[in-house]
């Protein structure tokens, strides 16, 4: 079996189905790193392969070998391999969360995960096997490439079911992270675009530092993969390293996001999917100020979450605000956010079990389905830093 790592939230993503296969001495698995369009290859990808320890081939030999098996949560260039295809998103859903066009001008048409071009080559379609969250995503595929329609799996989602199990562990990740009793913990996440959280706003992880009070609030941050595979480890931390110091919680990507999440009184983000488990889940969200909320998709996700989160104002006061929605909630919006995110709540791994081992060709073990709560969470700056000269004392 082959997994295929053409970037960092790909590769974090699969390793939720790839824990469904654990005990199976029949399953081999690999990994190879896929470029990108233009023949790069993302930074990051293959150091997350290999911090995972799992056997990176090169991509030239991935393309020459027969693989019973290959799973991809990105359609980039697995059409080059040769095996049955199992294609799964890579975040909340096949839909983009806003309409991004093909072309300019009246006549343009949104692309996203079940696009036709994303499904079909040169009149082949990849995917054996398209792993959908939700029963209105037939829908959509019905119309962009029906051809898929018969290799489609409605599965639901796994990360949010892992989230879900993982809520009874609140205080254990809430201490995991050092945030005392009663202390609230503000979590602010952003994606990679200009037009994110921090992309529209870099100082604004600063400013909440600066008006919540250290001893009385918690912040952390949650960052798209994308932000670090593209900068690296260091130039993050680097331009951070003041926030670090004020004791900003810094969760890595590859792990403890979705335990911040739970541990969380608050979340301030943008449209990204973190945003949107969060509020799945119960979190009051505040929406950072973001470009208009037409560019939003009718219907998707992300504008179930606009419609019942607050509005961060960057010139009025953040503690008020944030106090203003903590201990708020709303179930109905909750269950509206969740119901866009999966159809199929706490049957992912069963679903996806079971389809990983019909393209196998194999009998699906009688072990029981894992949906194990998330790990606690090991964030960078996890207590405050000291300040210049308090080392040598």
């Amino acid at each position: 079996m082959l997994v295929v790592v053409p970037f960092l939230v790909a590769g974090i993503r699969l390793m939720d189905v790839l824990a469904l296969l654990e005990s199976d001495h029949r399953v081999v698995v690999m990994f190879t790193v896929a470029p990108a369009r233009n023949g790069s290859v993302c930074h990051g990808a293959d150091e997350f392969v290999r911090s995972q320890g799992g056997l990176l081939l090169p991509w030239e030999q991935a393309v020459q070998c027969e693989f019973d098996l290959v799973l991809a949560a990105s359609e980039t260039a697995v059409e080059q391999l040769h095996g049955k295809v199992m294609l799964l998103p890579h975040g909340a859903g096949m839909l983009a969360s806003r309409s991004r066009a093909r072309s300019a001008g009246p006549d343009a048409h949104p692309v996203h995960g079940l696009d036709r071009g994303a499904l079909v080559h040169r009149g082949r379609l990849v995917p054996a096997a398209l792993g959908l969250t939700h029963e209105d995503e037939l829908g959509v595929l019905r119309e962009s490439c029906p051809e898929a329609l018969s290799v489609a799996v409605v599965a639901g989602d796994v990360c949010f079911d892992r989230l879900v199990t993982s809520v009874p562990r609140r205080e254990h990740y809430r201490r995991a992270l050092g945030v005392a009793e009663g202390q609230p913990l503000v979590v602010v996440t952003s994606t990679w675009q200009p037009e994110s959280a921090l992309g529209s706003h870099p100082d604004l992880l600063e400013r909440m530092l600066d008006e919540l009070p250290s001893e009385e609030y918690r912040v952390a941050a949650v960052l798209h993969p994308n932000i670090w595979g593209v900068l690296g480890a260091w130039q993050v931390q680097a331009w951070l390293a003041d926030c670090l110091r004020a004791g900003l919680l810094l969760l890595p990507p590859e792990e403890g996001w979705r335990a911040a999440l739970v541990a969380a009184d608050a979340v301030v983000g943008d449209h990204g999917s973190v945003t949107s488990y969060a509020a799945a889940i119960g979190t009051p969200v505040l929406l950072a100020p973001s470009p208009p909320e037409r560019f939003l998709r009718p219907g998707s996700l992300a504008e179930v979450v606009s419609q019942g989160a607050g509005r961060l104002r960057l010139d009025g006061s953040l503690p008020g605000q944030l106090r203003g929605i903590m201990g708020r909630h709303s179930p109905r919006w909750q269950a509206r956010v969740a119901g866009a995110i999966t159809s199929r709540p706490g049957q992912a791994a069963g679903a996806l079990r079971r389809a990983m081992y019909r393209l196998l060709d194999l009998s699906e073990p009688c072990r029981a389905v894992p949906n194990a709560p998330v790990p606690l969470p090991a964030p960078w700056g996890a207590w405050p830093r000291p300040v210049c000269g308090e080392e040598a004392e």
